[in-house]
């Protein structure tokens, strides 16, 4: 029987592909995807999805315009069908859990064109439980251009949704009809009660990246909008356009590996170098600022100093060049002898990891690579790349693989979201493309980002503890909550503050000026510290365990035998916590780290500590903007 199977399977595509629609349901059969070549009175390629048996969207229109080529779109045939169905599971080197399912049908569709000039191309279905994706594969041997991209997602109601139109923009409240022309993605959308869809882009690295407009004559309908023009002369696939699809906003974050699904295996053959950790910025640009970081990073369990822009000169003077040391003096009067502190870094075992910016990148990259090799520097932070035109995207995915050649590791600042690359090259550990603490956001905003940005990946949020800031965006516990629900393989925490030992006079980042003074955080020795000594940045397991989109979050993470848990919240709120997510029969001890304004410390954290098993029920009584953070260790095994 099992033989017959396939034969069978082959039959019946062969009977579809003579319709002009085919339906592809996910494993679970909860989603379906349809597509149709469309009818006589009305051609045009579309796809609808179905979720339970609603309508999530509906007949959206797929295709190219060329230049100087007609649109490919109408008058197409179905020709072929291949289906298969794909359930396996793969081991990340680092990641949000310690291995992902990989569960899907997936479809791919042979199309041709029935009038001249008779083209013909294909289209990569997957219907996972988690979502959906397609991608077009066009043939060519002669340059291509695509100039628009007619990829759409046509909405029935003008549902609620959160924009943002740049990777650091403050996300707002909106709905379908008010997207604004490049919006961001992942973009989130809730179609009913019960029902949160993200659209996005998966495996962007050959390609123009993709944002979302409204079409100017229907306002429930999204295009995707290409970021300028396309150029292939040879065949090429387009990345992924992928709709992800859960009963809830925690439950489409905890499925945010739907784009690493999408990215093809690792590609590092050796991953013995790619080490995840926190991270320490050092603020003054100076020798004694680097080595006070190095021995603080050395006593709390840092991995990491990162020197950020200013170290080789001013990072937007052309004529500065990142193969030597030459400090800015706009940012710091130095001095700063980097080889000794990278081989103090060594004796301490504590990594260096270097800024460098576009400027410098785009003339120096080829040499500035093994020459930072053979300084013992373990890590690049790509500074103001070009993340938009086809061109920049290629260049920069290069430039990973460029890296990976020379066993470094990445952190992307500024407006790089990530596509789900750091499958394929885990040397990519981090990017930006967030609005983080460098920006200030409040709780609500960073509740937002929670279930929108991090559906993408991982993201450098620049966690700050000590700088006045913390104060404005919420609360220290709020702070520590973040550290664990924003995801970060390289973690950077005290992102403004300086520890003892380092230079407090003028120079560096992270001063603040009031109208008397200039004050600088100080990083002191309080038992705060604890909670970012015993943090991990890579996990075993991921649950969320409750959210609402801007409103409150709490996630719980296992590294080991022992969860850490971050809850924190925009308005006041009571809950109650249930440990069921713990090993049955284990013993823990719980550390409890939360906010209490009647505290006479600076930080006002209030530290308990209780036993608690799988059968524990923990009430949690927040106040506005406030939040909490939990470290639970097995006693026993």
């Amino acid at each position: 029987m099992k033989k017959l199977i396939p034969i069978v399977l082959f039959i019946f595509l062969s009977l579809i592909v003579k319709a002009r629609e085919i339906k592809i349901l996910s494993p679970d059969k909860q989603i379906e995807l349809t597509l149709s070549t469309g009818t006589a009175d009305k051609p045009g390629l579309t796809y609808r999805v179905n979720f339970k048996g609603q309508v999530v969207l509906a007949a959206s229109p797929m295709g190219f315009e060329f230049e100087h080529q007609l649109p490919l779109s109408n008058h197409l045939q179905l020709v072929l069908a291949k289906e298969k169905l794909i359930n396996t599971s793969w081991k990340p080197v680092y990641g949000e859990r310690d291995s992902y399912r990989d569960h899907y049908r997936a479809v791919t569709i042979q199309l041709k064109e029935t009038t001249k000039p008779f083209r013909s191309f294909s289209i990569d279905c997957r219907v996972y439980n988690e979502g959906l994706a397609f991608r077009y594969n066009i043939n060519t041997n002669k340059p291509l251009t695509i100039t628009r991209e007619l990829t759409g997602f046509q909405f029935t109601e003008d549902h609620p949704s959160w924009i943002a139109q740049h990777s650091q923009a403050s996300y707002v409240a909106g709905k379908v009809s008010k997207t604004m022309n490049e919006t961001e993605r992942p973009y989130v959308i809730r179609t009913r009660p019960g029902c949160f869809v993200a659209l996005g882009e998966a495996a962007l690295t050959d390609y123009t990246q993709m944002r979302f407009s409204r079409a100017a004559t229907d306002s429930l309908l999204l295009l995707a909008a290409l970021k300028g023009k396309v150029v292939f002369d040879r065949s090429f696939s387009t990345p992924w356009r992928y709709v992800m699809i859960a009963g809830s906003e925690a439950k489409l974050l905890e499925n945010n590996y739907l784009l690493l699904n999408l990215n093809k295996p690792n590609a590092i053959k050796d991953v013995s170098w790619i080490k995840p950790g926190k991270v320490i910025r050092e603020v003054t640009l100076t020798t004694t600022g680097g080595k006070a970081c190095i021995d603080f990073a050395a006593k709390h369990k840092l991995s990491y100093v990162e020197f950020d822009a200013g170290w080789y000169g001013h990072e937007y003077d052309n004529a500065a060049s990142a193969l030597a040391v030459n400090v800015d003096t706009s940012r710091s009067p130095g001095p700063l002898n980097l080889h000794e502190i990278i081989d103090y870094g060594k004796q301490k075992g504590v990594g260096i990891i270097l800024y460098v910016n576009q400027r410098a990148l785009s003339k120096q990259l080829d040499t500035i690579l093994p020459l930072y090799k053979s300084w013992g520097v373990k890590g690049i932070k790509y500074g103001f790349v070009n993340v938009s035109s086809q061109a920049h995207i290629t260049w920069l995915h290069e430039a990973i693989r460029k890296a990976a050649a020379h066993q470094l590791m990445l952190d992307i600042h500024d407006d790089y979201r990530p596509t789900g690359y750091s499958r394929t090259y885990p040397n990519l550990i981090t990017q930006e493309g967030v609005r983080g603490d460098e920006e200030s956001p409040d709780n609500r905003q960073a509740l937002i980002t929670i279930f929108t940005r991090m559906l993408a990946g991982a993201a450098d949020a620049t966690n700050c503890y000590f700088a006045p800031r913390v104060d404005q965006m919420g609360s220290h516990a709020s702070q520590m909550a973040k550290a664990i629900c924003i995801y970060s393989p390289w973690q950077f925490v005290y992102w403004y503050d300086r520890p003892a030992g380092s230079p407090l006079g003028k120079g560096g980042a992270g001063t603040n000026i009031s109208a008397a003074k200039a004050t600088v955080p100080v990083i002191t020795e309080i038992p705060d510290l604890a909670f970012y000594d015993d943090l991990p940045t890579v996990w075993d397991d991921t649950r969320v365990l409750n959210g609402k989109i801007g409103a409150y979050a709490t996630i719980a993470r296992r590294s080991g035998n022992n969860w850490y848990v971050g809850t924190l919240t925009d308005e006041a709120r009571k809950f109650s916590l249930a440990f069921s997510f713990l090993k049955k029969n284990v013993k823990y001890e719980a550390t409890i780290y939360a906010d209490d304004a009647s505290l006479q410390t600076d930080t006002k954290i209030l530290i308990r500590r209780m036993k608690v098993d799988s059968a524990t029920v923990l009430d949690i009584d927040l106040k506005n903007k406030n939040g909490a953070a939990i470290v639970i260790k097995a006693l026993n095994k």
